[in-house]
């Protein structure tokens, strides 16, 4: 297969993904601000997000073993057909007006589930698709649909004032089945869908354990992730936060539209990195990338300006490509083939253990702790207060000072670490070149990354 021919058919393929995403990213919102909005409490909101994150920790090593065994475009169908169900349901029930947070939770957690599976699916089979020349700039180019997630808020507002809550879903429905199509049309080689080599099957907690003993293995692998599983814990409390923070001094349309500033700048850092792939040395990339973000994450405390937050969000989100897309191409390079579905996936429970506890926790400490201690006559009003200012938000806003602080502190302790330092060193798993299909081999197709952040989230 020529170069030419591969990048037609992963476009056709991520665009149709694309518009999948679209219609997620807009169902996500309306349903997110309804919890809001109808609670009015922090914590239930929050647990939207623990509801989209729990499932990943508990599916992904399950999720590597099947990709590894099965033919992966058969996965990501399946899963987006899950997903799709429990979008479905939601829809009755907004039509039935039996609509609750419940429900919510529910639909959210079985969607994550199946978009575990359909992402640990994609990413196992990326590099043979792709070829390791140009596998940086593909990470890059693939956090666009992130951007998008991102901004799509502000047609989320449009819409569900003309069509309603159950007309978003519907429009999802829509763009779900454009997605299928997509994966049903577009024909690759099998190499690139069906697992590498030949193997003996073992039992499914075995399998599910090889991806965690190549990590353990591969030191610089294993601290790459134990690092991004303290970068998520601060990333995931600020993540559930912000739209919080801004709609304590904004309306919904103002989030709307700032969340689409931060989805611009996420959308320039995917171009950045599209184009340019990254330093040769990703590590340099990632932690760079991180002690910026931290201190984006820090400017978002010092004043209720919409203003402020347009700026300091696009900056922080415009970090997420460099760092995600840099770790990404290191595992994806430094894997055997035939083990790389089980180590992905191994990688994302390491790396995303710690945000269901993020999201359990960041509720209740600007609930209960953050908030009273910066109020108008709070313990830290004639301090921190005249700083950051007091009274409602006040306290949210302190929350993203601290966990900006402790992300710049987490950079300076990982770079102590000389297996993390001296990842780029580890030997290549993967060829210089993807070799050619045999003639008449043709079944499968790729498609495109569909979360909410991440290895990491992805909310700024």
């Amino acid at each position: 297969m020529t170069e030419r021919v591969r990048a037609k058919l992963l476009i056709t393929v991520w665009l149709g993904q694309l518009v999948s995403l679209i219609g997620s990213s807009l169902t996500g919102f309306v349903l997110g601000v309804w919890v809001y909005q109808k609670t009015g409490s922090v914590t239930q909101f929050s647990l939207i997000f623990l509801a989209n994150t729990l499932p990943v920790v508990l599916i992904a090593p399950f999720a590597g073993v099947l990709a590894d065994r099965w033919d992966r475009r058969r996965l990501m169908l399946l899963s987006d057909l899950g997903a799709a169900i429990g979008t479905a349901t939601l829809a009755l029930l907004v039509a039935a007006d039996n609509l609750a947070v419940w429900h919510i939770y529910l639909a959210t957690a079985l969607s994550a589930a199946c978009s575990t599976v359909h992402q640990v699916s994609y990413q196992a089979m990326t590099p043979a698709l792709v070829g390791k020349q140009h596998l940086a700039r593909f990470n890059g180019l693939m956090q666009v649909s992130r951007a998008v997630q991102i901004a799509a808020p502000l047609l989320a507002g449009t819409l569900v004032v003309t069509i309603g809550i159950g007309g978003v879903m519907v429009v999802d429905l829509v763009t779900f089945s454009v997605a299928s199509l997509t994966l049903l049309l577009v024909r690759l080689p099998a190499e690139v869908t069906r697992p590498a080599g030949a193997r003996d099957r073992q039992p499914v907690l075995r399998e599910a354990a090889a991806g965690w003993h190549y990590l353990r293995q591969h030191r610089g692998l294993f601290h790459l992730m134990v690092l991004f599983g303290a970068y998520n814990f601060l990333f995931g409390i600020a993540g559930v936060l912000v739209q919080p923070l801004i709609l304590s001094f904004a309306s919904a349309d103002t989030l709307g539209v700032l969340m689409f500033a931060g989805g611009a700048g996420l959308f320039v850092g995917s171009l950045v990195m599209g184009a340019w792939g990254g330093p040769a040395r990703k590590v340099h990339a990632i932690f760079g990338g991180l002690a910026l973000g931290g201190v984006a994450l820090v400017l978002h405390s010092l004043a209720p300006s919409p203003w402020l937050i347009g700026v300091v969000a696009s900056l922080f989100l415009f970090t997420l490509p460099v760092v995600n897309s840099s770790a990404m191409t290191l595992v994806q390079t430094k894997t055997e083939p035939s083990v790389l579905g089980r180590v992905l996936a191994a990688a994302r429970v390491i790396g995303d253990s710690s945000i269901p506890l993020a999201y359990l926790l960041a509720g209740p400490l600007a609930d209960g702790v953050f908030e009273p201690l910066m109020r108008t006559d709070g313990a830290l009003a004639d301090s921190v207060g005249r700083v950051i200012g007091t009274g409602e938000g006040r306290g949210t806003a302190l929350v993203f000072a601290v966990t900006g602080a402790l992300m710049v502190l987490i950079v300076a302790l990982g770079w102590s670490r000389r297996p993390l330092r001296e990842v780029d060193r580890l030997p290549d798993a993967l060829p210089a070149s993807t070799p050619a299909p045999t003639k008449g081999e043709s079944a499968g197709a790729a498609g495109a990354d569909e979360s909410t952040e991440s290895a990491e989230p992805v909310r700024g």
